[in-house]
């Protein structure tokens, strides 16, 4: 379950990503489409890294051991 939403979340980073870049091109930077999307990309971002340490915290994804 962990993994699927990771996965997805990356999707989904990626994605804004790629349509950042193409509402960059067509509004040639004067647009507001492309800070709202790069806005949504850091704010999946840090969903993701904050996912990923509850899931190390409470022991769905495994630590290492020395």
């Amino acid at each position: 379950m962990l993994k699927v939403l990771v996965v997805l979340l990356l999707v989904a980073i990626v994605g804004s990503l790629f349509s950042g870049l193409v509402f960059l091109y067509r509004d040639r930077g004067a647009g507001e489409r492309t800070a709202r999307v790069l806005t949504w990309r850091i704010g999946l971002s840090i969903a993701l890294f904050v996912l990923l340490l509850i899931g190390f915290r409470f022991g769905f994804i495994p630590g290492y051991s020395q």
